[in-house]
């Protein structure tokens, strides 16, 4: 049950996207997909923890589809110049780098999570509610506020994910590993 909350959201995507491209005249559809991703996030580790069916192949298939939906999201709306274009880059670095440290670096079987890190991952979804706020009337003053809260949004997640990326790179140094 909970890996089928989770693949809606990853069935998600690509209607997210286009609407995504043409944000000034997807109204309430973009919202609704957002809040939807948002809440099957939400709710897809309770109902795994609840039903006794989490595990570490869950985990991964719910981050990696996280990861999926605001990388592409965000790649759109950098990719329209609305969201620095760096993020998602620096996304999936940060990615690949949690990934790869939790199972090569410190050999276990499940994803080994950062405080920043886990925090990126959740305000990573803030641009992309932003944006789709912003859509539902694309043309008024308070739009684009929006878009330029939008801007500032993006500029302190490069940074965050950037601080992340540094930190989880010298964790090691920190434990003596």
């Amino acid at each position: 049950m909970a890996n089928l909350l989770t693949s809606v959201r990853l069935l998600l995507i690509a209607p997210f996207c286009w609407l995504l491209l043409n944000w000034r005249e997807s109204g309430w559809w973009l919202i609704v997909i957002v809040i939807v991703a948002i809440a099957s996030d939400y709710f897809d580790g309770i109902v795994a923890r609840a039903r006794n069916e989490a595990s570490s192949r869950g985990m991964l298939f719910d981050h990696g589809t996280d990861f999926l939906f605001v990388t592409s999201g965000l790649l759109v709306a950098g990719w329209l110049g609305l969201s620095p274009l760096i993020l998602p880059i620096l996304i999936v670095i940060a990615f690949a780098q949690y990934v790869l440290d939790s199972y090569y670096w410190h050999r276990q079987k499940s994803l080994k999570m950062s405080f920043l890190g886990r925090w990126n991952g959740i305000f990573y979804f803030a641009p992309l509610l932003i944006l789709s706020i912003a859509a539902l009337s694309p043309n008024s003053g308070w739009s684009q506020a929006l878009i330029s809260a939008l801007h500032w949004a993006g500029q302190a997640l490069v940074i965050s994910t950037l601080l992340s990326i540094i930190d989880r790179a010298l964790a090691p140094l920190r434990t003596g590993s």
